[in-house]
């Protein structure tokens, strides 16, 4: 019988070395909770835990509300719950602009930017503020309708009422987890298992994809749970699990490839090496497809092996096509400037979420665009707060080949800055949502920009005669195909019957929660005859939609896929019988609070029309 003795030192080493790697990274604050130690771990007796709720909601990507009101807005995540433990669809909710893959199937629609690693999937984030710097023990979300759509929770270094802006801001993910489908609306209190971290704070950022969902997600409070001392862990180890190894192994992986990003990239001399394995013998085009499938952490640490590699990874070609909304969290202007000299040829570029709290300057931002601009075609620069007047002035500089620009959520750029867009004549895709456009600023834009396609005017507050907007638009923008009027507070019919006599190829517009249109002035008769291409069409939230407007949408409008007449008491289900039955591409139809549609007939609805997703949503 062979000894057992070699075996069992083997053995022992291995768990030696798991206790030193768990010890590790406990102590650098990279353990990941939710999967890894069932323990005995305890904090010191005298640490006592605080609990409390977001003091206020410092910024967000999107909110299905208005800039002017708490209703379905983001700043009701502050303060204590409004709802919970109740379920269903309530105002005094946070809910987020969209949900489900509807958006992804619609006219405007963008192509999504390859080479996204599978690790992120946020579509939204919202960041709250507490009161006390804690080291984080549980983080509570309240979620009151179709929860699940929380994917990370993260947290910050910077302490957003300290006076005096810290040297370096680092943000650490608390939890993260892939989007799941959760069964049923039900309200619930979600609690993650979070992983600690080596510093205390007050700032939280949940990130979420709601692309699983039904419905949109409502989310009522936040509980931050904490201790102001760091925690000591204990040596006393129950179980490891152990897909921990290569779990954290991945982990090191990132960080190492994100800090490469930052300090690797101007890397000029290499070892010598002898040889370059059997990549010598590739074609060069070869060589460049395998790389287009690496992200860009790992072609950074690729470039780090042989001169081969090194050039090829330094390609400007491996970066016609660059997202760095991914690593928002560690992009700055070091970043930029090393990626300089592979951008010479860049014609996408997604820099979205970035350059926050300072990682980026004006003035780095202006640097980067002079030596990689020429060549842009779409840039995406939602929720870049650090953009101002100058860096506008810069885009339509330096930029004579753009043709998408992203600003959503860009509510820091003045207002006067919009009027450098005029200059870009080329544009065919405008996305101004929750920015501050005035109206002479938009009404040169439309003036100059013939070309567009595509525009986005949801939730512009600054605004004040839609009309004259559209009436412009009619006159200028002929091949405009989408186009979002979200929460425009003043358009009437008047000008809706100057956008459908002058825009015929609409495919996709959205209308909803706009207060000044009536059926009765037969705006809605008047879009459905003038516009026969539509194939997405928003009227939330208007009450006066009726079945004349529907009937005339079954008889004009077949290519119809998405509606939604959500909130109005005049459709009845003999009118939407003949929707369905002519529309025969239609597969969204919301009709959530619709008086004379109650559950009896959406079941009918369902049975007989199996491919349409009919969506009736309550409050209990």
């Amino acid at each position: 019988m062979p000894p057992v003795f070699p075996m069992l030192t083997v053995l022992s080493m291995f768990y030696y070395m798991c206790l030193r790697r768990r010890a590790r990274t406990a102590t650098r604050g990279e353990m990941n909770s939710r999967r890894a130690i069932e323990s005995n771990t305890r904090a010191l007796p005298i640490n006592v835990e605080i609990v409390q709720y977001a003091k206020e909601v410092l910024d967000f990507s999107s909110h299905y509300g208005s800039e002017n009101s708490m209703s379905y807005t983001m700043w009701n995540l502050a303060g204590i719950p409004n709802v919970y433990p109740s379920s269903g669809d309530f105002t005094q909710t946070a809910v987020f602009r969209t949900y489900g893959t509807w958006w992804d199937r619609c006219p405007s629609a963008r192509l999504p930017f390859t080479r996204t690693p599978s690790t992120f999937c946020s579509q939204d984030y919202v960041e709250l503020a507490f009161e006390e710097p804690v080291y984080p023990t549980a983080v509570h979300i309240l979620e009151t309708y179709h929860p699940g759509a929380v994917v990370r929770i993260l947290a910050c270094s910077a302490n957003p009422y300290s006076q005096n802006p810290p040297a370096e801001v680092r943000w650490e993910i608390l939890w993260s987890e892939a989007p799941t489908k959760v069964n049923g609306p039900q309200a619930r209190q979600f609690t993650p298992c979070i992983k600690q971290i080596n510093f205390p704070t007050n700032l939280i950022r949940l990130e979420v994809n709601s692309s699983l969902l039904d419905y949109y997600t409502e989310l009522d409070a936040v509980v931050l749970h904490g201790v102001k001392e760091r925690p000591v862990l204990s040596l006393k180890t129950s179980m490891i699990d152990m897909n921990d190894i290569d779990e954290d192994e991945d982990e090191e992986k990132f960080a190492c490839g994100m800090d490469t990003l930052n300090k690797q990239f101007s890397i000029v001399t290499l070892r010598e090496w002898p040889t370059n394995g059997y990549f010598d013998k590739l074609p060069y085009e070869l060589i460049q497809l395998i790389l287009s499938h690496l992200t860009v952490p790992d072609l950074c640490r690729l470039a780090q092996t042989c001169k081969l590699l090194y050039q090829h990874c330094c390609d400007p070609l491996q970066y016609i096509h660059l997202s760095l909304q991914p690593y928002w969290a560690r992009i700055n202007d070091t970043s930029l400037e090393y990626l300089q000299s592979r951008c010479t040829l860049i014609q996408w570029l997604n820099l979205s979420w970035t350059g926050n709290r300072g990682a980026i300057s004006v003035s780095g931002f202006s640097r980067f665009l002079k030596v990689c601009g020429s060549e842009l075609v779409r840039l995406e620069l939602s929720c870049g707060h650090f953009l101002n007047e100058t860096c506008l002035e810069v885009i339509t500089e330096m930029c004579p080949n753009l043709q998408e620009l992203n600003l959503s959520s860009c509510d820091k750029i003045p207002p006067q800055a919009f009027n450098h867009i005029a200059k870009v004549g080329s544009l065919k895709r405008l996305i101004l949502y929750r920015t501050k456009v005035e109206q002479t600023a938009l009404l040169s834009i439309l003036n100059f920009c013939s070309e567009l396609q595509h525009l986005s005017l949801g939730s512009c507050v600054m605004i004040e005669d839609y009309d004259l907007i559209a009436s412009m638009m009619g006159a200028k923008c002929k091949k405009l195909r989408s186009l979002d009027l979200w929460r425009c507070k003043n358009i009437t019919e008047s000008g809706i019957a100057e956008l459908a006599s002058g825009c015929q190829l609409l495919e996709e517009l959205d209308l909803g929660w706009c207060p000044t249109l009536q059926s009765s002035t037969g705006c809605f008769t008047n879009l459905a005859r003038k516009l026969p291409n539509l194939q997405k069409l928003f009227l939330t939230a208007n009450r006066s939609v009726c079945d004349t407007d529907i009937e005339e949408l079954a008889a004009n409008c077949t290519h119809l896929r998405q509606l939604d007449i959500l909130g109005t008491r005049m459709v009845s289900p003999a009118s939407l019988r003949k929707l369905l039955e002519s529309c025969k591409d239609l597969s969204l139809l919301d009709v959530s609070f619709c008086s004379q549609i109650d559950n009896r007939v959406v079941l009918e609805l369902n049975a007989n029309f199996p491919n349409v997703f009919i969506k009736k949503s309550f409050t209990q």
